[in-house]
């Protein structure tokens, strides 16, 4: 039942005329549904900041995941990043049949950071909560995610894990499911990030508001903000599924290495921006013009000039192995390859700094390259295969691909034989 949530003005029950469709992932809202402004609980509890470009495909689907949601006194702020197709247009449609949600246009691209921002702004409930606008929400995520807050004045910020899915909608028979936010340590290769899916985040306004929102950390803007929003108040993820996270091509990250480059050197800046301020020592800048010089380098070694020039030389020297060691572990799970001269730097890199990694640090960094090698021999990507792995890994990788082939023919011939 769609729920009212610390409203006491409000005495108008839910429309009736919010019904479930059949059309999405998670279900989904009839095209033909109206809201009357008489529907709408206030004032909102969440604020739910939604960040579009050219999102013309997806965007109705998300959002109505959203008009879905149990907990009914929310107000949905779509920030439209410049697009250039029909993303406004369909807000704005939407936005005349549903008072709850608001549309903001940008005269030009201000990228993830500056539309997120700039939605963060117009944002007045006590919670927040952000969605991406190809992702979908489970009815009860808001609801349930208030739930915890409400219950642990404690936590500053909450996610979940989700289902990933293709363009399509598609279940590809993995979860995300990230490692429990109070295992995080910057100190680690990669750093051990204390992160939250962040299509599923809702977070207390006044902490987000306390950290300055997002900085320029490009490609780990949510990192960034999640090392910043535990140093006044503990993350949680709710060990339940909340929605559906969608992994393509397109995605800011998966798209190409240059954007997984900068995703690995600034989600390892982020961790050492951290340990700055653990110390007590002046914090890292991240000005909105360093990803014109990052994507200006034509290799991770030029990329990391461009970093190194704010770091000591301890610290530069953490950023090369963690910066490795990052683009072996997206690598290993994005929808894209690293290039030649990446499989050769992070070779290069990790086995002259090998010593330098304790026992577990080093376990987990061997089985994620033997992943990232098996990944490159199932696509017949041998020259890249043997660029990356020392021998002594290339045998695991070969071992793992024939015991995953064995496994699935075994299991064919069972079944054919049922």
């Amino acid at each position: 039942m769609p729920q009212f949530h610390q409203c006491p003005r409000s005495r108008v029950p839910p429309s009736d005329r919010i019904t479930s469709g059949g059309g999405g992932r998670c279900g989904g809202i009839k095209q033909n549904q109206e809201f009357s402004r008489m529907d709408v609980p206030c004032p909102p509890v969440v604020d739910v900041v939604m960040t579009a470009y050219n999102s013309a495909r997806t965007i109705e689907r998300s959002i109505a995941s959203l008009q879905r949601q149990s907990l009914r006194n929310i107000r949905i702020i779509v920030v439209d990043d410049a697009s250039t197709d029909d993303t406004a247009v369909i807000v704005a449609r939407l936005a005349a049949g549903d008072p709850r949600i608001e549309l903001v246009r940008q005269p030009v691209n201000r990228r993830i950071v500056g539309a997120a921002n700039e939605g963060l702004s117009l944002c007045r409930a006590p919670y927040v909560a952000r969605q991406d606008s190809d992702d979908l929400s489970l009815p009860e995520r808001l609801a349930t995610e208030v739930a915890y807050l409400d219950a642990n004045p404690d936590c500053v910020a909450v996610s979940a894990y989700a289902r990933q899915v293709d363009e399509t909608g598609r279940f590809l028979g993995t979860l995300s499911r990230p490692a429990p936010p109070a295992e995080a340590d910057p100190r680690w290769f990669p750093s051990r990030e204390p992160y939250l899916m962040h299509p599923f985040l809702l977070a207390r306004r006044e902490a987000l508001e306390a950290v300055g929102g997002y900085r320029h950390v490009f490609y780990a803007e949510d990192t960034d903000l999640y090392w910043r929003l535990r140093e006044i108040g503990r993350l949680h993820t709710i060990p339940a599924i909340m929605g559906d996270y969608t992994i393509h091509a397109g995605s800011i990250t998966g798209r190409s290495p240059l954007n997984g480059r900068v995703s690995a050197v600034n989600s390892q800046l982020s961790a050492l921006s951290s340990l700055r301020r653990e110390q007590g020592r002046p914090d890292l800048s991240f000005p909105a013009e360093r990803l014109a010089e990052y994507e200006a380098a034509e290799t991770v070694e030029e990329m990391l000039v461009v970093a190194g020039s704010q770091l000591a030389g301890e610290e530069r020297d953490y950023l090369r192995l963690a910066v490795a060691a990052k683009l072996v572990e997206v690598a290993a799970y994005r929808p894209y390859f690293l290039a030649p001269a990446d499989c050769s730097f992070v070779r290069r890199t990790i086995t002259r700094n090998w010593r330098r990694l304790h026992r577990g640090n080093a376990s987990v960094l061997r089985n994620e390259l033997v992943s990232l090698g098996t990944k490159l021999l199932y696509n017949r990507r041998f020259r890249d295969l043997v660029t990356l792995l020392p021998a002594s890994l290339l045998g695991s990788a070969v071992g793992r691909v024939a015991s995953y082939t064995l496994r699935h023919r075994l299991a064919r011939l069972g079944a054919a034989s049922a």
